[in-house]
């Protein structure tokens, strides 16, 4: 896609009737040696929340829409409908009768219903992480299959606002044959349309063999309703939706209404649509025709359907009688359109027909018109962004831990862990993490109530992960787990963090020290083990803390600040280094001491520049020195990091194993809005020309420095930041950590961004990463405005030069741009008083204080090293990967609620692998699977869904850091996990519906692709 981009000229020439396209003409003969087949697809697109909630939605116009469904399809039996999100089918489902279910069945295997895509939702594909799309269609492709008795085989998204390859992989990978997408730059579908490549093989970037080549369709015109679907002319196609009768509540804004068809009108009327269909049928290969049938919340009346029924199929018995016309129409499915393609190309169903382009990249950014580039919603509401990111960490931490319970206790033939109790929250929490996937919630594209609406069950499902999470633990860490013992008001654990509502930023739990040891157990989620610095709280400063074989250990106890020059006398930020196995536990203790007793715990010192105070001591234990230089800095083993004395920010990094310095500088600035009549909404981003830095002088800084953390921190307007250093043997210690608590509730119009300026020489090219599953190059073009080259940052961004790369990791999905050589700048947040003219009614206003953070990594490209290759493919270094996943799923902490009333004793550690997995193998999820009926919905099943991926790793930088082998991408699954063993696994497609009948080797070395995710139906023994 990035060879079209560079040739295309972006100059918006109006086309006529098809105003963002060209005139389109054919020649009577053209379909006479081979009619027109035309495909109606009734549909109904059912957002789960946007400008209603979810529920509200449901009752009030999704139930009724598939009540009509059921009933029409059989009055009418050559009606037809397809339809996408199981969220809401579910619940329709739970409601009606045993016949009725009997009936929709029928439906489905008579061929007259499909459902298309069947995720939990129709994911959003710029902001959302591939753990969560595929988790969101893994739960609606099981539910299907297991209450219907079906697997999908052809996708629909017409709503999500770009695409990414992403997603025709998971399809691929999940037993898709064909998919269909909609929301495209305008200037790319007329590009594809003059080329006749609007039907394309979509291929991975990185796929130099077509094994993921994806059948994609691509709908030409301005949007999915029916004006813009039966062909180029508007005008014409809106007197064919027949919900627009005179006397209905919606009407043609072209002024022409639909007329109903009679005999005495019905020539004129079907040679008038069939123009349009040839027309449409021009833009494409082979004279097949798709022409969706229908809009937002569609059908939900049943007059709508007697409307459309009656007057097309009058339209389709006259074309289909008229040999003249060489035609033939009728009502059909997604599936069915495939079909007759696939026969047309003289290709079975399930191949990709090679006749047809290949096209790989992918979709963003995207702009309807003129230059309104829907680059806004990468950042909208960031702090839901956030909270998305903290539910899917735990989601995974609470799947992987449970599955390693249940298996445990099956193995010991225990009863007393609670399998059934915890299955029922763990699947609402996928559930509710699936429905936030939803194109209009992640997006955070939604009315303020409805944003609440999805905040309310985010926080519900991860409240009870950490349930989850804390009552498996505590099942497979206690030394004899006959004595494990659950209870529900009475956790061993207890959580590390609470919030009081969901728009609220945690309260940590303070952890009472006293003179006999508090056990705190550490969770890895990861399979490699991890050597980093943790921080907990506790309520003195004098600690000893022991490891779990009873060694005392290096351990930094800092100041907790209740303002900015003011510290606690009751809370204390307590830092050391934890060593945790892979998928594993590990349980490490605290005791209060006398002051001095331990002199392996050091206390920070504390350094405040453009303060008034002099240098004394605090609490009778923390030294707070003054500063009045120019410049300061921080380090640890790795490197050290300068700033300005003047602005606190960061100046230069200077690496202490290669003696390089990078300049490196951070800067917050604003965004103003457009100042023409179209402005910045939640989807759009139309700026008013460059960010202005934000105006500050000489701003409050603390330097908080100790052997283990040194930190920054620096209060400016809006932003509470922090630049933070680790040293531990571990990848924290790679890198830059920076935090913000960003706050722009009293601002008016403004977006704000943090800058990354270096003297790195890129270009005009960075690379960004595509849902947290590959790297895509990008350009910064002069040809297009400055908000069309903002492009989705989900975990990280990076530019390079001939020597060096300059990495930023982030922990939530936003916005990134790269404008001049050498820059970074992720958006922080956007505060917007109108709304866009997009639907959604509203600006956004319902700013929170919402923290980012990020890791910056500077790394030196070896000295034999080619040049970086012009490739569209990128590839972080493996040990910027591992700092990424670290990053998005820290280790989770585990104080004991009450450590002196448990007769329970915890072992040393919990290690369930025989050994970590490679360091290119990232174990994606280890899921118990839901029954097969609905009795059995929330009880898990005998077997397990084992997914992987390999990660592909630029090996022009070196690896550092890595404790895990790098040898190659192979495991023996029978010897994966020490005390459980597997008994049987079976490859199945990555929606885990369908495996090989034929069972893995369990005694041979698996070998995995570099890229790719596979799938495993595991049972133990």
């Amino acid at each position: 896609m990035q060879n079209v981009y560079d040739q295309l000229p972006f100059k918006n020439i109006d086309g006529g009737a098809w105003k963002q396209g060209f005139s389109i003409s054919y020649s009577d003969t053209q379909f006479s040696s081979q009619p027109l087949k035309v495909f109606v697809v009734p549909h109904s697109h059912c957002d789960p929340g946007w400008v209603k909630t979810f529920d509200r939605y449901y009752s009030e116009q999704t139930r009724h829409i598939l009540d009509n469904m059921l009933e029409k399809l059989e009055a009418y039996p050559k009606m037809r409908f397809i339809y996408a999100e199981i969220s809401f089918f579910s619940m329709w489902w739970q409601e009606i009768s045993v016949d009725k279910q009997r009936r929709v069945k029928n439906l489905i295997k008579e061929g007259r219903l499909e459902l298309v895509t069947a995720g939990w939702v129709m994911t959003d594909e710029a902001n959302a992480h591939y753990y969560a799309m595929l988790d969101q269609l893994i739960e609606g492709n099981q539910w299907l299959l297991n209450h219907i008795g079906v697997i999908p085989e052809s996708g629909w998204a017409i709503d999500p606002f770009g695409y990414s390859p992403t997603m025709p992989y998971l399809l691929k990978r999940s037993g898709f044959n064909n998919m269909l997408i909609q929301r495209v730059h305008y200037e790319v579908k007329k590009y594809l349309a003059e080329e006749k490549k609007l039907e394309f093989r979509w291929r991975q970037t990185w796929d130099h063999s077509g094994t993921t080549d994806m059948f994609c369709h691509l709908m030409p015109f301005y949007s999915y309703d029916v004006p813009h679907t039966c062909g180029p002319d508007p005008k014409v196609c809106c007197q064919f939706d027949f919900k627009r009768l005179p006397g209905g509540k919606v009407s043609c804004p072209w002024n022409v209404p639909p007329v109903p068809i009679t005999p005495q009108n019905v020539a004129d009327r079907a040679e008038m649509l069939l123009d349009q269909y040839r027309k449409k049928a021009m833009l494409y290969k082979n004279n097949v025709v798709l022409i969706p049938l229908g809009d937002d919340f569609r059908f939900d009346k049943a007059v709508e359907w007697d409307q459309q029924y009656s007057n097309y199929q009058q339209l389709f018995d006259f074309i289909n009688n008229t040999p003249r016309l060489n035609a033939q129409a009728q009502f059909g499915t997604l599936s069915d359109y495939f079909h007759a393609l696939h026969e047309r190309a003289g290709t079975a169903v399930n191949e990709v027909p090679e006749s047809y382009p290949v096209l790989s990249g992918d979709f963003f950014s995207y702009a309807d018109r003129d230059d309104h580039y829907w680059t806004g919603y990468f950042t909208s509401r960031p702090f839901y962004k956030r909270l998305d990111r903290i539910l899917e960490a735990n989601l995974r931490g609470a799947e992987i831990l449970y599955s390693l319970a249940v298996s445990y206790a099956r193995k010991l033939q225990l009863a007393n862990f609670p399998e059934k109790q915890l299955m029922q929250p763990l699947v609402m929490a996928r559930r509710s993490l699936g429905l936030f996937q939803h194109h209009d919630a992640i997006t955070g594209t939604a009315k303020d109530f409805v944003m609440v609406d999805y905040g309310h069950k985010l926080l519900s499902a991860l409240q009870n992960m950490k349930t989850v999470i804390t009552e498996s633990a505590h099942f497979l860490l206690v030394k004899d787990r006959t004595h494990y013992v659950y209870s529900s008001t009475r956790p061993f654990f207890d959580v590390d963090e609470t919030r009081s509502t969901h728009d609220s930023l945690p309260a940590k739990t303070t952890i009472v020290l006293s003179d006999k040891p508090v056990p705190v157990a550490f969770y890895n989620s990861l399979s490699h083990t991890r050597n980093c610095v943790i921080r907990l709280y506790v309520n003195t400063p004098h600690v000893e803390v022991h490891d779990p074989s009873g060694n005392v250990i290096v351990s930094q106890v800092d100041p907790f600040w209740v303002s900015n020059e003011e510290m606690s006398s009751e809370l204390y930020k307590l830092h050391f280094v934890v060593s945790v196995p892979p998928l594993g536990l590990a349980s490490y203790s605290i005791t209060k001491t006398a002051v001095g007793s331990n002199h392996k715990n050091t206390l920070g010192s504390t350094t405040f520049l453009n303060s008034v105070r002099k240098a004394k001591l605090i609490n009778n234990a923390f030294l707070i020195d003054v500063f009045d230089g120019k410049e300061f800095s921080i380090q640890n083993s790795e490197m050290t990091a300068s700033f300005s004395a003047a602005t606190g920010m960061l100046k230069h990094v200077t690496s202490k194993s290669s003696n390089q310095e990078v300049d490196v500088a951070l800067q917050f600035l604003r965004y103003g809005v457009a100042r023409t009549k179209e402005k910045s909404g939640a989807y759009l981003f139309l700026p008013d020309g460059q960010a202005q830095p934000i105006e500050y002088n000489k701003p409050f800084t603390r330097v908080i420095q100790g052997p283990l953390v040194s930190e920054v921190h620096v209060i400016i307007p809006n932003v509470e930041h922090i630049v933070r250093l680790h040293n531990s043997p571990g990848l924290d210690s790679l890198s830059l950590e920076v935090s913000n608590i960003v706050d722009i509730s009293k601002e008016t119009n403004k977006e704000l961004i943090m800058r990354v300026i270096s003297d790195v020489q890129n270009g005009d090219q960075l690379f960004t990463d595509l849902n947290g599953f590959q790297i895509h190059q990008r350009k910064t073009y002069s040809k297009l405005p400055l908000q069309a080259n903002v492009y989705p940052m989900p975990t990280m961004a990076y530019i390079q030069d001939h020597h060096k790369r300059l990495s930023l990791l982030s922990a939530q999905s936003l916005g990134v741009a790269g404008l001049q050589s050498g820059w970074l700048e992720v958006f922080q947040d956007r505060r917007l008083s109108q709304d866009d003219n997009r639907g959604l009614g509203q600006g956004v206003l319902d700013n929170k204080r919402t923290p980012t953070k990020f890791r910056m990594m500077f790394e030196f490209l070896k000295e034999d090293a080619k040049s970086p290759p012009n490739q569209a493919a990128g590839y972080p270094s493996l040990q910027a990967q591992l700092a990424s996943s670290e990053l998005i799923h820290p280790v989770h902490v585990l104080p004991v609620k009450n450590p002196f009333g448990s007769s329970a004793q915890l072992a040393p550690t919990f290690q369930p692998l025989s050994q970590q997995l490679p360091c290119e193998v990232h174990l994606v999820n280890l899921r118990s699977l839901q029954g097969d009926t609905a009795e059995l919905e929330f009880i898990p099943r005998q077997d397990f869904g084992l997914i992987l991926q390999t990660h592909a790793a630029d090996c022009s930088l070196p690896t550092r850091g890595l404790t895990c082998p790098t040898t190659a991408a192979k495991i023996t699954i029978g010897s994966l996990f020490e005390d459980i063993r597997i008994k049987e696994a079976k490859s199945s497609i990555l929606s885990l519906t369908r495996s090989d009948e034929q069972s893995i080797s369990l005694d041979t070395a698996f070998e995995l692709s570099p890229m790719e995710l596979q799938a495993l139906k595991i049972k133990f023994s």
